[in-house]
């Protein structure tokens, strides 16, 4: 990139303040700084926090971050701020149940094609977790196979698809009430678990606590825990597994 850059500067194809923009570290909008070289840095672009920024911010963060990157990602937005801005940027996509607002500029050309990540939802009320989880890692460019309601309470359907689970390079589980899901896969793969707790429970799992405390206290190995309700936590950390296993195979 920077040899290109250079290459137009001495071409006369680009002007030497129109190359300093095209080299900043991160542009600056007033009420945010946009990270250009996260990409660089950690391996996929700046990820957008929907949740506090008003729709006009977030689409001046988008249409920044699209004239540096491939693939753009904003979690956590309502389906009423989402209306609001494919009015202005038509060509996004909106997953409601995941809130997740994305873009890629050529879909499937950064698709890891060998393995894939198993998103794993003990209940149907987790599914809106599981999502989060599943289409952040399909954005990063992750093949993402999706096994839900197969929690403890009926752990046959779980084992039902414990071949496609074991086959997985890296499983997202993801739970409320007791938060016992991950503790059961975790004893059935030879593959990292990423554990997600949600607030999905009665009084007394204090809105997904309850479901944190018991995956950091599981006593099977292998198991990482992200905070109450982050899917894309467990989407990005796992989407990141997979790109690492890449390189080695």
């Amino acid at each position: 990139m920077l040899e290109d850059i250079l290459k137009q500067v001495q071409d006369g194809k680009l002007s030497v303040s129109e190359a300093q923009e095209h080299l900043a570290a991160f542009e600056e909008l007033g009420f945010a700084k946009v990270d250009h070289h996260r990409k660089k840095r950690q391996g996929f672009p700046e990820i957008v926090y929907g949740e506090g920024k008003t729709s006009e911010q977030i689409i001046a963060i988008v249409q920044s971050l699209r004239t540096r990157n491939n693939q753009v990602l904003v979690t956590r937005i309502s389906s009423d701020k989402a209306e609001d801005i494919l009015k202005v940027i038509p060509d996004l996509i909106y997953n409601e149940i995941a809130r997740i607002l994305y873009w890629k500029a050529n879909e499937g050309t950064e698709d890891i094609s060998k393995g894939y990540i198993a998103v794993i939802a003990a209940g149907t009320s987790d599914i809106r977790v599981a999502e989060e989880a599943a289409v952040t890692a399909e954005v990063l460019g992750s093949t993402v196979h999706r096994i839900y309601d197969v929690g403890v309470a009926g752990i046959h359907r779980l084992l039902h698809h414990a071949e496609e689970i074991q086959n997985a390079v890296v499983s997202v589980v993801v739970a409320g009430m007791e938060g016992a899901l991950p503790s059961v896969v975790g004893g059935l793969v030879a593959h990292p678990v990423i554990a997600v707790p949600t607030s999905i429970g009665y009084g007394a799992s204090f809105n997904g606590l309850s479901a944190l405390l018991t995956m950091l206290n599981s006593c099977a190995s292998g198991i990482s825990v992200v905070n109450i309700d982050n899917g894309f936590g467990g989407g990005y950390d796992a989407a990141l597994i997979h790109k690492l296993i890449q390189k080695g195979l």
